[in-house]
C-alpha cells in the first residue's frame, strides 16, 4: 500500500508546492484587504467563498486566511489601554506555533476537505457525503487557541448532492467561532442556497508581473521570454505549472504550425501531433492538447470578430497565422462553430475512451474543412 504522504492530493497542481507551502500571495492585495476589514471591524462572516479561475492563487489566500485566524487572538478591549490596533496584514510569523502545526498538518483547529480516496485506493471524482460528515466530529472537538475553528474545502464545486446538502446544513447553522472557506473555480456549478450564505472574495487572472513572481516562488523555471507562456496561461499560475512540466508552449507551436499549412495540411506534421497524443502515459499531455487546441480556435474567432489578433501573442507569428485563417466575422462564426463542436465531440470521445490519435486527426481535419470554405 502506498504512503500517504506520497499519494496525490486532491488539492495540489502536479509539480507546484502546496497551497499551505506557499510563502506570499501575489496580485491580490485587494481581496486580503477586504477579509482584513471584515475582521477589525468584527464583521466576520462565518462562511466564505473564495471564487476565481483555476490556479491564479485562491487555495493559497485560504491557507493565508486561515493560518492568520488561528494565530491572530480576537480584538478585544484591553481595559485602560484599549483594543490592540488592527492587523495589517494577512501574514503569521513562519516560526509561529500555529505556522508549523499547520505545515505538519497537525493543527486540531483546521479541517481540510478534499476528494478523498475509495475503497480500491483511487482518487474519487467527487466530494462525498462521508467527506463532509467528518466535520462533525471535528466540530465535536474542543476549541483550539483562541477559540476559532476553521474549515477549507477545495474545491466546493467537486461537491456532489449529497455533501453539497450537508455542508448546507452547517452553513445554515454554523458552529460557533467558526469560519468555513469554500474555494470556487465555477461557483454556478454550487448550490444557489450556498452562494447566498457566503460573503464572496472575488479573485482575477494575475498580471504577468504578479505571474512571473509567482512562479519563480514555485520554483519553477521560466522560458527566456515568458510573454507567451503569460498569453497562454491566461493569468493562471496553475496552467502555466502545467504548461511548462508538459511543454505546452512546445505544443501550441506545433499546433500553430499545423493551422499555418492549412488549408493544405501538413499531414506528416498532424501524424506526428497525434502520436504525441497517443503516448502511453500521456494523458494529461492529451488534455493539455485537447485544451490548447481549443484555445487555438477561440482565438481565431476573437480575431475574426474584432479584426484583430488578441495580443500578446502565445507563438511567435501567431498573429500572421490568424489573421490569414480568420480575416473577418464570417470566418470568426465559422471558427467559433468548430470550437464548439470539437469541444463536444471531446468530451464524448474522453467518456468513451476513443483513440486519442484517432480524435486528434479528426480535429485536425475538421480544421481543414474550415480553413477550406
Amino acid at each position: 500500500m502506498s504512503d500517504p504522504e506520497e499519494l496525490p492530493r486532491a488539492d495540489q497542481a502536479e509539480g507546484a508546492p502546496h497551497p499551505r507551502e506557499t510563502a506570499q500571495l501575489f496580485g491580490h492585495a485587494q481581496a486580503e484587504a477586504d477579509f482584513l476589514h471584515a475582521f477589525s471591524a468584527e464583521r466576520l462572516h462565518h462562511a466564505w467563498l473564495i471564487m476565481g479561475p483555476r490556479g491564479v492563487g485562491k487555495a493559497t489566500l485560504a491557507w493565508r486566511i486561515a493560518r492568520f485566524l488561528l494565530a491572530t487572538p480576537p480584538m478585544e478591549d484591553d481595559g485602560l489601554f484599549g483594543a490592540p490596533p488592527p492587523p495589517t496584514s494577512l501574514e503569521i510569523d513562519p516560526d509561529h506555533p500555529v505556522s508549523h502545526r499547520i505545515q505538519a498538518l497537525a493543527e486540531p483547529g483546521l479541517a481540510t476537505i478534499t476528494r478523498s480516496y475509495n475503497d480500491k485506493g483511487r482518487l474519487r471524482d467527487q466530494i462525498v457525503v462521508d467527506d463532509i460528515r467528518v466535520l462533525n466530529r471535528f466540530f465535536g472537538l474542543s476549541s483550539a487557541e483562541g477559540g476559532r475553528r476553521v474549515v477549507i474545502v477545495d474545491c466546493a464545486d467537486e461537491m456532489n448532492v449529497n455533501a453539497a446538502n450537508a455542508l448546507l446544513k452547517m452553513l445554515e447553522e454554523p458552529p460557533a467561532r467558526t469560519t468555513l472557506l469554500l474555494i470556487s473555480h465555477q461557483p454556478s456549478r454550487l448550490l444557489p442556497t450556498i452562494r447566498s450564505r457566503c460573503r464572496t472574495l472575488r479573485l482575477g487572472p494575475l498580471q504577468p508581473d504578479d505571474m512571473q513572481a509567482a512562479l519563480e516562488q514555485a520554483g519553477a523555471e521560466l522560458p527566456d521570454d515568458p510573454t507567451y507562456l503569460a498569453a497562454l496561461a491566461a493569468g493562471s499560475v496553475g496552467a502555466a505549472m502545467r504548461l511548462l512540466s508538459l511543454e505546452g508552449m512546445k505544443l501550441y507551436a506545433e499546433l500553430l504550425a499545423i493551422a499555418d499549412s492549412l488549408p493544405r495540411l501538413d499531414r506528416q506534421r498532424a501524424m506526428a501531433l497525434a502520436e504525441k497524443a497517443a503516448t502511453r502515459g500521456g494523458a494529461e499531455r492529451f488534455e493539455l492538447m485537447l485544451t490548447l487546441i481549443d484555445l487555438l480556435l477561440v482565438r481565431l474567432a476573437r480575431t475574426g470578430a474584432t479584426g484583430q489578433p488578441p495580443m500578446p501573442e502565445a507563438a511567435p507569428n501567431e498573429g500572421g497565422v490568424l489573421l490569414r485563417l480568420s480575416p473577418d466575422p464570417h470566418r470568426a462564426r465559422a471558427w467559433a462553430d468548430l470550437a464548439a463542436t470539437v469541444t463536444e465531440r471531446s468530451r464524448h470521445g474522453q467518456a468513451v475512451n476513443l483513440d486519442p490519435a484517432a480524435l486528434v486527426l479528426d480535429t485536425v481535419f475538421k480544421m481543414q474543412d474550415t480553413a477550406s470554405r
